[in-house]
Formats: structure tokens, sequence, C-alpha cells
């Protein structure tokens, strides 16, 4: 919920700023920042800077407002007791903010325009651009996991000189079943933020901005991507697995034919000896 009576008042005073998000690690301990007297617990908003707030979410997303540049490392800086996995190299989207007295809450020419600044209007921004720049994120990883493709469809199809690993294949679903994990579980890509039960108004914000940043496209495009590694590789492990058992039997078998030989040369030649 939203502590109104510590809103930060510049917020009503401004007509432009920028926002920056930033994808900084798979989880972020908000629990430890709760002593930080947050600006609103949901999602959770802490003041940053001269005249800044931050909007942190647990999946590992930073959403900064009004921060310069040197306000923005020092705050990232600072969070890095808190980080699980942080990223080398992390995901980033910057936008900037602008009131317009019409035609507003929308995207346009990459600048989204509201019709006034409150913190409730820039944290429906930061949810829609916490959950573009993780979409972000996993569309790299998917795009590089989605190359490995080929080289496993040769193999299905025998053209392959070497064929993959059990241990590789096994990798691949995996990955896959982690990254929707991920998306559907903890980010909750496709669904509405909580908040918006309790700012019904900021409804039609949100579905404009989720729209305008093509998340629901996007996430089914890489779902049908992650749904297509999956199958590949479980067809290739499934063929390995038939090919495997093809050989036991032709070892048990073989088995069989040289126990009978055996036992012939037992009952005939030895006995005529």
């Amino acid at each position: 919920m939203i502590a109104s009576s510590i809103l930060p008042a510049v917020i009503d005073q401004l007509s432009t700023l920028q926002v920056h998000a930033l994808f900084l690690c798979e989880r972020l301990d908000l629990r430890a920042l709760a002593t930080t007297e947050p600006l609103s617990t949901n999602p959770f908003t802490v003041r940053s800077g001269q005249g800044g707030w931050a909007v942190l979410f647990r999946y590992g997303v930073v959403v900064l407002f009004n921060l310069e540049p040197i306000e923005q490392a020092a705050f990232v800086a600072s969070l890095a007791p808190f980080m699980s996995q942080p990223f080398s190299q992390p995901k980033t989207e910057t936008v900037a903010v602008r009131v317009r007295s019409q035609n507003f809450d929308r995207l346009e020419n990459g600048e989204i325009y509201l019709e006034s600044m409150s913190l409730e209007r820039l944290q429906v921004i930061a949810e829609i651009l916490a959950k573009s720049v993780v979409l972000d994120h996993y569309e790299t990883e998917v795009s590089s996991i989605f190359g490995s493709i080929e080289p496993l469809a040769t193999a299905i199809q025998g053209d392959g000189k070497k064929r993959p690993r059990n241990r590789d294949l096994l990798h691949h679903i995996g990955g896959t079943l982690l990254i929707q994990h991920r998306m559907v579980g903890l980010v909750e890509i496709g669904e509405k933020p909580e908040t918006l039960w309790e700012l019904p108004e900021f409804d039609r914000l949100y579905s404009r901005l989720e729209e305008e940043y093509e998340l629901r496209d996007r996430l089914r495009a890489v779902d049908r991507k992650l749904a297509l590694i999956s199958r590949t590789a479980e067809t290739a492990l499934e063929l390995i697995q038939h090919d495997s058992s093809q050989r036991v039997e032709w070892y048990i078998v073989i088995l069989i034919v040289v126990e009978i030989l055996l036992t012939l040369y037992q009952l005939f030649w030895l006995k005529g000896v």
C-alpha cells in the first residue's frame, strides 16, 4: 500500500522526467530493505538521490525515476548486498515521461505521455518497464539457445556426425523449464499486478502501456520458441534412448545365440570326443 502522508511532493511539480529500468539479478531481497521506510510496499518504492525514487521488484529489477547518472550508480551499488546472482551485463531500458493535456496515457515516439504526474501512475509505468526489461533479457537468452535447435534437428534426421549427449539434451530441457518458471511464476509477465486491484482507475493506463510495449505478443513469441526447443530436445532424447534400448536388445540376442552355440558344442562335439 502507498503511504500517502509521505508521498514526494516534487512529483506533482514535474512536467518531465527520465526513467531507467535495470534487470540487475535473479532475485532481490526486499525483506532486508524493509527498514528503509518505503513510500510503498506494493510495489516496493523508496526515495533515492536528491529528488528521485526507485521501485524495486523481488525478481531483480529496479526502476529509477528522476535520478542523475551518479545517483543511479550509487543507488545500484548500495543494492549489491541484497542481490542474488547478479548479472555481469544487466539489461536496461530508458524512457522519458511527460505531462500532456491531451492524447495522454500513451507511448509515442519512444516517450510516455500522462495526464498528470502521480506516484501511482509512475508505479504502473514501473510495472510495465520491469516486465519489458525482463522479457528483453529472456528474448536474448532464448535466441542464443534457439541456435542449438539446428544441430539437434540434424541429429534427429540422422545426418549429424556427432549425436548430442543425454546430459546436453537434459540441460536444454531444464533450461527452458527454468526460464518459463521465472517468467510465469516469478515475474508473472502475462498477469496484471496486484496494485490494480486496489487502484482500478489505473487499469486503463496499464492496459494501454502493456499493448504499446507488446508484452503479451513478446511473451507468446518467447513461449513458442521455448516450446520448440523443449520439444526438439525431448524428441532427440527419446530417439537416443530408443537406439540405446535397441542396442541392449541386440546384445541380449547375441548373448542368447552364444549361449546356445556353447550348449550345442558341449552336447555334440565334446560328447563325440
